[in-house]
């Protein structure tokens, strides 16, 4: 009888790719105003999981963490579609500066460079700014404003929160 393999213990993000309208145009707005170092490049015709002919460029920028986000340049100008179905402040990404005076200044340059921002939004826990990269996409920047024993405290009963919220979404649309 085979014995249930484990899942392998995950360590950390290593990159969230998106698609990107010009590698240039986003890779200075990523490098020269975010501050993020263009670290890698590849370069190809063919996509190496499915063999499928598609000439892209592939842009990493690492983070201080040693993640990264990354973009597909894929030759045509063209940047990803919003989804029809999802609200656009749904899907964000976030990162995280160290306390609110790096955020406000974060928040002056984005505002030197003519990018509107909304915020900073108080979260209770962290407060938050929030605008849009050159490809659509929207962008969050946080400062904590808790200690961290104070987020490991509110963690617990997080699962029954959960819980509770998904009996709720299931009488409200009639399911079991």
């Amino acid at each position: 009888m085979n014995q249930p393999v484990p899942p392998a213990p995950i360590r950390r993000l290593h990159h969230y790719a998106y698609r990107c309208r010009d590698a240039e145009e986003t890779r200075h707005f990523y490098e020269d105003i975010l501050g993020l170092p263009l670290y890698h490049y590849i370069e190809n015709d063919y996509v190496p999981s499915t063999g499928e002919f598609c000439p892209y460029t592939h842009i990493f920028f690492r983070i201080d963490d040693g993640s990264f986000i990354a973009f597909f340049d894929l030759g045509d100008n063209e940047a990803a579609a919003p989804s029809p179905n999802t609200p656009a402040w749904v899907n964000h990404i976030a990162f995280m500066v160290d306390d609110l005076p790096a955020l406000q200044a974060v928040k002056q340059r984005l505002e030197q460079h003519g990018i509107e921002v909304l915020g900073p939004t108080d979260h209770r826990v962290f407060q938050s700014i929030y605008f849009f990269d050159p490809n659509g996409i929207r962008l969050e920047l946080t400062a904590m404003t808790v200690p961290d024993a104070q987020m490991q405290a509110e963690s617990a009963g997080v699962r029954e929160r959960l819980d509770a919220w998904t009996l709720k979404k299931k009488a409200r649309l009639g399911t079991r």
